[in-house]
């Protein structure tokens, strides 16, 4: 049997007002994918139609080889090693500082904790960018720890933990408190509640702050192209895909880097394939539910 379906009858200036949503998303649309379109069909065309320009989008000749060159001189095994230990470091210490640190944000009270979280929410939008990178590099070296990817993991991971434990007080004050006294009835303490009870359900969120800092930490340049720059076997990708554009002779080999950023991109994009059904989710949640 056919259910009847109500119909929503728009008024001519809710239909105005819905054709220019339409129109800008659709810029807005074009304008994000239309690089990415750029570089992946660049790829496959010759550096002298690059160099040349012009409004076709696609290559009049079509060119593997540039994969294959990429491959071999951008050294992708190590580069792309060299990636995923720095953004799985990323990763993991931002789960771990975040879940805490919004758990004790919501459920802990002591003096200042309002003025702390202020200052940390503060962080979201405040970026020092470039000049914090001497004082960084020279911490480091104080401390013996440039030589290795180690100090860019705990950099690049502390830069983003403002959002993340917004994002974590946010979920965790949705958590009822009925809970905790149940797991003090049952003899948790303060970290066993977390550990047992509020941890496992915030996997929407944890989902979203995995997805955000193994990104963060996957493309990020400037911070270890300054941490890298007398040692290229501990390139990222990303500082080993900028490279590929002094292969060429004499010019900027474009179509050998364009190929480069195109296999950089493929494991971002199947991260977020895999989680992307959490992305959202967690997002929402810890920003609404706070």
């Amino acid at each position: 049997m056919a259910k009847n379906r109500a119909q929503i009858v728009y008024s001519p200036k809710q239909k105005a007002i819905r054709a220019v949503l339409w129109v800008l998303l659709a810029i807005v649309a074009f304008l994000v994918i239309f690089p990415v379109l750029y570089i992946v069909f660049g790829s496959f065309k010759e550096n002298q139609e690059l160099l040349v320009g012009g409004s076709d989008i696609f290559p009049q000749k079509w060119i593997i080889q540039n994969y294959i060159d990429a491959w071999n001189q951008a050294n992708f095994a190590v580069y792309t090693k060299n990636s995923l230990f720095l953004s799985i470091g990323v990763m993991l210490i931002s789960l771990v500082v975040a879940s805490m640190a919004g758990y004790v944000f919501s459920r802990k009270t002591f003096p200042g904790k309002e003025i702390i979280y202020g200052i940390f929410t503060a962080f979201m939008f405040i970026n020092v960018g470039s000049v914090s990178l001497r004082p960084l590099y020279e911490l480091a070296t104080k401390v013996k720890l440039n030589t290795s990817l180690w100090p860019v993991v705990l950099f690049s991971a502390g830069g983003g933990q403002a959002t993340y434990i917004f994002l974590c007080r946010g979920y965790v004050n949705s958590v009822p408190r009925e809970l905790d006294e149940a797991g003090r009835i049952d003899g948790c303490g303060f970290f066993g509640i977390y550990a047992r009870i509020v941890l496992p359900m915030l996997k929407p969120v944890m989902a979203t702050i995995a997805i955000l800092s193994f990104r963060q930490g996957w493309n990020d340049y400037i911070l270890p192209r300054v941490f890298t720059m007398t040692n290229d076997s501990l390139r990222p990708l990303t500082v080993g895909v900028n490279m590929l554009k002094n292969a060429g002779d004499g010019a900027a080999a474009w179509n050998i880097m364009f190929a480069g950023a195109t296999i950089a991109i493929i494991p971002i994009l199947v991260v977020f394939i895999c989680f992307s059904r959490y992305f959202m989710g967690g997002l929402t949640a810890g920003a609404v539910k706070g």
